[in-house]
């Protein structure tokens, strides 16, 4: 059974870094794209960054660009984003999601497989 799992959240002081890590379980992740989205209390889900599974194109959302990079490493079958600068508005729970059309979507509707989260709480 597809299985996406999240980690490395946790809590940080503004201006730190934190690496989350999405892992497979029991399929590749190989050539399929992967979208990491979050999701703060009393707000709508929102796409933060995404690797395309086509062409391993980058995307980033706006408040993402120059703070935070996506890779992924196809040996361990692991995608991660390494979050810096961080500041107090990241704080969401953070998903990882697996699109099996390959190609990224800045839309939840795109994807078809979900992590579980994992929180990531920005405070002094």
């Amino acid at each position: 059974q597809l299985q996406l799992v999240e980690s490395g959240g946790g809590l940080v002081q503004p201006g730190g870094s934190l690496r989350l890590s999405c892992a497979a379980s029991g399929f590749s992740l190989d050539h399929y794209a992967i979208g990491w989205f979050r999701q703060a209390p009393g707000k709508e889900r929102e796409g933060v960054s995404c690797v395309s599974g086509s062409d391993g194109r980058t995307y980033y959302a706006d408040s993402a660009k120059g703070r935070f990079t996506i890779s992924r490493d196809n040996v361990k079958s692991t995608v991660y984003l390494q979050m810096n600068s961080l500041k107090s508005e990241d704080t969401a729970v953070y998903y990882c999601a697996l699109s099996t059309s390959y190609v990224c979507y800045d839309v939840a509707i795109g994807y078809d497989y979900w992590g579980q989260g994992t929180q990531v709480t920005v405070s002094s």
